[in-house]
């Protein structure tokens, strides 16, 4: 718990919140312990906190955005890939409290398992009556992000900007195909290509099929010259 208030900056008042928010559900049954146990019913609180929190930096932040451009700038805030950055950059996955098993498959560095105790923390603090100061935190973590995908959203939008081009042409969408699987299951990368009218334009790696095909889709805007 110590860590915790260390990671965030935040004190704590109830500590069974916060070992529920970093209980994986592995370990509850493996214990055969109350599913209620796990982080799963804090992390669909902190989930919930995370968007409000985000969306209401956006508002703020671009009042002369529309309600899409605030929207995809919160979906790839608030995406795995971040909060499992974030997480793993403050040491809040070496935290999680895993099963033997899942422990040795190397769950604790899954992008999907830090984002879900990020979220679940998030939730704990919420329940602890500390939203004034998660909101503050939340606010100063998450504004870098947020800048960077604004002064960069070409390439985080490339696969609908790609897929805007093509049916403008043609009215027919990309094709992405993951042609590789690279690594041990817990740090696995994929390569995905892109093809348009059986024609692949370009293919990339990344952490998940999401991110290599935004990637792929990002080089092939580039290459056909539309970004």
């Amino acid at each position: 718990m110590k860590s915790v208030s260390e990671i965030f900056g935040i004190k704590i008042k109830n500590e069974e919140y916060f070992k529920k928010a970093l209980t994986h559900p592995s370990y509850t049954q493996d214990l055969n312990l109350p599913h209620t146990d796990s982080y799963e019913r804090l992390e669909f609180l902190g989930d919930a906190v995370l968007k409000l929190t985000v969306s209401d930096v956006l508002f703020s932040l671009f009042p002369e955005s529309t309600e899409g451009e605030m929207s995809k700038i919160r979906s790839i805030i608030v995406s795995d890939n971040t909060l499992a950055e974030i997480a793993k950059g403050n040491g809040l996955d070496k935290l999680i409290i895993l099963s033997k098993h899942d422990e040795k498959q190397g769950a604790r560095k899954l992008n999907s398992i830090c984002a879900c105790a990020y979220e679940a923390v998030l939730g704990a603090y919420y329940l602890d009556g500390k939203y004034k100061d998660v909101r503050k935190y939340i606010e100063k973590t998450f504004t870098p992000y947020i800048a960077d995908v604004k002064n960069n959203f070409a390439k985080y939008n490339a696969k609908e900007i790609l897929q805007e081009y093509t049916q403008a042409k043609d009215k027919k969408r990309p094709v992405y195909k993951v042609i590789n699987e690279i690594g041990p299951a817990h740090k696995k990368q994929f390569e995905v290509e892109v093809s348009y009218n059986e024609n692949v334009l370009a293919a990339e790696i990344g952490l998940s099929k999401k991110d290599a095909e935004q990637k792929a889709a990002y080089s092939a805007c580039k290459k056909l010259g539309i970004i």
